[in-house]
């Protein structure tokens, strides 16, 4: 089997608040149809997200079990934190502490769906 492409896709009611946020948060772009959007990173698609109007958000860590989640390694946690709070995101679990050597936070988009940003 040769795999020509690999992109994950997340469902959302908001196209267009879920795929700003993820191309604010990763530095892309965004390639919007009527029922897809596409985040480009330096030319290459990174994440689409298709229309969903039924969408439910996700009720992790403390309800359903989570679906799927991204895990973005960052160098500074403190100006990540920041940048994607600004972008629209929510803490679902705080790191104890961010000035420790490693660790992670758990954060949800705006369609709820979960990711960490990992530093150490």
């Amino acid at each position: 089997m040769k795999i020509s492409r690999q992109l994950t896709v997340f469902d959302t009611a908001d196209l267009a608040a879920e795929s700003t946020f993820w191309a604010g948060l990763l530095g892309g772009t965004v390639v919007a149809d009527d029922d897809w959007h596409t985040v480009l990173v330096d030319g290459e698609p990174r994440v689409a997200f298709q229309l969903a109007p039924d969408h439910v958000r996700p009720d992790w860590p403390d309800g359903a079990p989570q679906q799927a989640h991204i895990d973005l390694d960052v160098d500074d946690i403190v100006s990540a934190r920041q940048e994607a709070l600004a972008l629209g995101a929510t803490i679902l679990q705080p790191a104890g502490d961010l000035d420790g050597t490693h660790g992670f936070e758990v954060y949800a988009d705006p369609s709820g769906h979960p990711f960490c940003l990992c530093w150490g």
